[in-house]
Order: structure tokens, then sequence, then C-alpha cells
């Protein structure tokens, strides 16, 4: 216990999936958290759940005049920053030729562009901390072809080149602050799970034992991407910096069609 304690951190799209996941792990270790999401019902939730180290702030992270606001919020509340966490993002299921340009845009704006200014209004507040640590949830389509998810997959390419480039800079500052990227596969989240329905007609709500064919499908856990953020969020990984982190169980690397 207390891996993060005295840490503060600001955790977007906190309201469900991963992000949600991420703020009971690391409140469980101890760290101060400001949850930002769109839906505010269930941003609230977890915020009182995770036992009086939450607050909940309102956010659409790809607004761009929410970010100084958030930053303004968190010093007041908790007067520093230690961790960002950008996890906020949509996915639509289109390919080359259906995208729109909407979708196209949109999935830019809250991904990658949320991102972005996270990133850029998190780090002179960490300076000021003496540094941080950024984790920028990114995708395993950033790291191969998955064509249902043309835009999705180009703004976590983004986030995974932007990552590599923020880490090199604060490098070259020696602020203390390090940056990495996490690229999740295949995670039982709502994301997922409108995939699996769309795509393959498969509804594990409605299976027999979902937890035995979660495991068979290879589906992991949101408390498998939560631990590594909790990692990269300690002192544990003051060495790492830079890194694009996979959790796939191998599914990039190995032959799926065998």
């Amino acid at each position: 216990m207390g891996r993060v304690s005295k840490k503060v951190a600001i955790i977007t799209g906190a309201a469900s999936g991963l992000g949600k996941a991420d703020a009971y792990r690391l409140a469980e270790e101890g760290a101060g958290l400001v949850l930002t999401d769109i839906n505010v019902q269930e941003g609230k939730k977890v915020a009182d759940k995770c036992k009086g180290n939450a607050i909940f702030f309102e956010q659409d992270v790809s607004l761009e005049s929410s970010w100084p606001v958030l930053m303004e919020t968190t010093i007041a509340e908790f007067g520093r920053l230690d961790i960002l966490v950008n996890n906020a993002g949509i996915a639509y299921i289109a390919n080359i030729e259906n995208t729109s340009t909407d979708q196209w845009n949109e999935i830019l704006r809250v991904n990658l562009d949320g991102t972005f200014f996270g990133c850029r209004s998190a780090i002179p507040e960490m300076k000021k901390s003496g540094g941080g640590s950024i984790i920028n949830m990114s995708s395993t389509t950033a790291l191969v072809g998955l064509s249902p998810y043309l835009a999705y997959s180009a703004a976590k390419g983004g986030i995974r080149s932007m990552t590599k480039s923020i880490a090199t800079y604060c490098i070259e500052q020696k602020n203390n602050i390090r940056c990495n990227s996490i690229h999740p596969g295949s995670i039982l989240t709502p994301m997922v799970h409108t995939a699996l329905e769309n795509l393959a007609g498969i509804k594990l709500s409605e299976q027999d034992d979902p937890e035995t064919t979660r495991i068979a499908m290879g589906i992991g856990e949101p408390l498998d991407v939560a631990n590594l953020v909790l990692f990269l969020a300690s002192d544990e990984s003051k060495h790492i910096n830079g890194a694009e982190l996979v959790i796939d169980n191998g599914a990039t690397i190995r032959d799926i069609s065998r």
C-alpha cells in the first residue's frame, strides 16, 4: 500500500472502463485524484467510491478552454500535480471508405487533441512539483493495421509519436517529467463490448460463462491496465521514459490465424 502516497493525479475519461479502473487502483495506493469525464453522474459515483481521495470535474477534453480551469481546480484542491493519465477516448467502427469527415474530426479532437492539451497543461504544474509522470493511453491499433478503426488508429498512432517527442523534450529540459504510452489490446471495456457485438455478433453477457469466454478469447481486464498505470505513476518506474508498453498477451506479435 502507499505506492503513490502523497502524489496527486488527474485521470480523464474516468467514469467507466479503463479510467474507472485506474481511479480505483491509484486511490487504493494513496493518490489524491481529480477525475474528469463528460458523464457527470457516473463520474461522481467513481469519485465517491474512492473513499474521499477523489473529486470529480466535468470536462470535455477536446475543449482547450477546459484545461486551465482543470489545472486551477487541481492546485486549489490538492496544491500540486504529479501524475496525468490521458485516458479519455472515443471510437467509431468505420474504415477508409465509410469514415465521414465529421467522424474523423471528432475522434482526432477527443483522442489526439485532448491528449495534447493535457500534456501541454500538465508540464508547467509538474515542474512546480519537482517532476511527474504523464501516461498516455494509446492502443495496439497504433502498432498494427486494423481496418474497421481508421480514425481511431490514426489518433492513437499520433499519441504514440507525440509521447516520444514529449519524453525527449523533458529529458532535454531536465525537468524530471516522464512521458510514456500504454497500448492495450482487447480489454473488457464498453468499447470492446460494442466492437464484439457489431463486428462479430458476440454478446459476452449472454454467454453461459462470460469469464471463461473472455479468457478463451484472450480479452484482458481493466485491472490489468490499471496495474500498469500504477507502476508508471509510481517512483518504481523512474527510469522508464518515452516507452510504449504493450499489454495484449502477445496478440500483436503472434500469428493469430493459427
